[in-house]
């Protein structure tokens, strides 16, 4: 594989594992009473905005999630590395698509927050859906996500992920367990989350109503209020494991050549 792909593809992983690592940060932070309640990755977004020299951090962040987005694009069109046309790998490169549809959203919005003039907005929330057929978009949005949640937590369960890394020809055994229990617990945690985004996707399918669409923010406020703030606490340190997991996919991660 062309090295300048391979370098695109790990400025992904790492702005990937920046978006993953913050949102767990406030979401603990949020839990334990330490924080405020900008969870989720629009709200890691605006964290870094707020920051000193906010712009320059949200534009360096918006190109890596542009990065990422390449990346994911060109193994599901591409398929660098053979994943295959058979069911099981179209249903992964399927996959690879829309998470790419999803970063290169992220990364434009994070491109945007930097240019747009100041005072624009609006709250056009899928009002472009004509109102009969957000059910059925609902229900094809929730059974995506549903799938993706088992997919994420059989991954763990399987260790699938561990084939990535080729941990046989790295001589360090600390190394070996770290890359396992970060990619162990990070893939566990984030699928609890997107299956509980999935279940407001359902329920706004239901209702046929978009003020049931929620996400990660809302996931976690629903967690909090359901079953208190450990499970958050919890959960949160799961995804600040996944953050960690993707900054070690960046720099241990095999590429087909």
């Amino acid at each position: 594989m062309d090295s300048k792909i391979k370098k695109v593809a790990k400025s992904g992983y790492v702005s990937k594992g920046v978006v993953y690592f913050l949102t767990g940060v406030l979401a603990f932070g949020a839990a334990s009473g330490l924080g405020g309640s900008s969870e989720g990755k629009l709200g890691v977004l605006e964290f870094l905005q707020k920051q000193a020299f906010g712009n320059v951090l949200l534009g360096i962040m918006g190109l890596g999630l542009l990065c990422y987005s390449f990346w994911r694009f060109y193994e599901s069109i591409i398929d660098p590395e053979d994943i295959g046309s058979d069911a099981k790998g179209i249903g992964k490169r399927v996959g690879f698509f829309i998470s790419a549809l999803v970063y290169l959203g992220l990364g434009v919005f994070s491109i945007y927050q930097i240019v747009k003039p100041s005072g624009g907005g609006g709250n056009s929330k899928a009002k472009m859906i004509p109102l009969e057929v957000l059910p059925y978009v609902f229900y094809a949005v929730a059974a995506g996500l549903a799938l993706k949640a088992v997919f994420q937590i059989v991954k763990a369960y399987k260790g699938d992920f561990l084939g990535k890394f080729q941990l046989e020809s790295l001589s360090n055994i600390n190394t070996r367990k770290t890359i396992k229990w970060l990619g162990y617990a990070g893939l566990v945690s984030r699928g609890i989350v997107v299956a509980i985004i999935s279940y407001f996707f359902f329920r706004a399918a239901d209702t046929a109503s978009t003020q049931d669409i929620k996400g990660t923010s809302e996931a976690f406020a629903f967690m909090r209020e359901s079953y208190g703030p450990w499970l958050v606490a919890t959960v949160a340190m799961g995804l600040i494991c996944f953050g960690l997991y993707m900054f070690i996919m960046a720099k241990y991660r095999k590429f087909q050549d």
